[in-house]
């Protein structure tokens, strides 16, 4: 895997989402979150293949961390560790017993709860590290099953940015995978034999996000260019004819008034 070659459809939207969304500087210190599961595994050495690749000089760290999910994690991580070193990128392990926080926070989502303090572990590392971005492997299913799943589940049209900003910690968060498809990325991991990691949660295949992932593919069994038409949809431009924001009671009151104020006589 050290031959720092990548399949050209593959490059070209990796480098594609890099140009445009502009994700990657020179002296940048990139931490990349890495979980050993298909995605980072690919994020990691799509990176390290463009450090080799392009002009731009940045610096790769790997981070995985460790949620105390079960007990034969620290075996993993050490076949995460030698893919991080093959490839020449030191990797650090950080513990967070995110299991026992879910426990403590039954009341709560524990997907919610397990993200909140992943990032939080994240991005505290990144900054002991002295890194200004943090690589996520978010990739194009999952922007359109967040952005899908936030209108069933919220109301809203939003979905997660190729690059953001967090102001309280200086950190800008990249995510250079976000116009591949994940059955490209699995197709890859097939190819190439990676050692991926199966995802030590015990909710996987239990989630909201499952759940919609489970309800995109059957639609398309009815709606075959639905994928395509939410990937559009996520655009600021797709905007159409939608109502006005819905008005205050105070904006509404002179208007209320004035219609309360019949003429005599009328039958109301």
């Amino acid at each position: 895997m050290n031959d720092f070659n990548l399949p050209q459809i593959i490059f070209s939207k990796i480098v594609r989402a890099v140009v445009e969304f502009e994700l990657i500087d020179d002296n940048d210190r990139i931490l990349i979150g890495v979980s050993g599961g298909k995605d980072s595994l690919l994020l990691t050495y799509a990176l390290a293949c463009l450090k080799r690749r392009t002009k731009k000089n940045f610096t790769l760290t790997a981070l995985t961390i460790d949620p105390h999910f079960n007990e034969d994690f620290a075996e993993k991580i050490s076949r995460v560790k030698k893919f991080c070193n093959e490839l020449g990128i030191e990797h650090e392990v950080h513990r967070v017993d995110i299991a026992a926080l879910i426990r403590e926070q039954s009341g709560k989502s524990p997907c919610f709860t397990c993200a909140y303090f992943r990032r939080a572990a994240v991005n505290r590392v990144a900054i002991e590290l002295g890194a200004n971005k943090v690589a996520y492997a978010h990739h194009l299913d999952d922007a359109v099953e967040t952005f899908f799943m936030s209108l069933l589940s919220s109301g809203q049209l939003t979905t997660f940015q190729p690059k953001t900003f967090l102001d309280r910690t200086n950190v800008t968060v990249i995510r250079p995978l976000v116009y591949l498809r994940e059955f490209e990325i699995e197709n890859f991991a097939a190819e190439r034999g990676l050692d991926v990691l199966k995802s030590p949660c015990p909710f996987d295949g239990l989630t909201n996000r499952q759940r919609i992932k489970n309800l995109i593919v059957d639609l398309e069994k009815i709606f075959p260019d639905l994928f395509s038409h939410l990937s559009a949809a996520m655009r600021k431009n797709s905007i159409g004819e939608l109502w006005d924001a819905p008005k205050t009671r105070e904006q509404m009151r002179n208007a209320y008034f004035a219609l309360k104020q019949f003429k005599r006589g009328d039958n109301v």
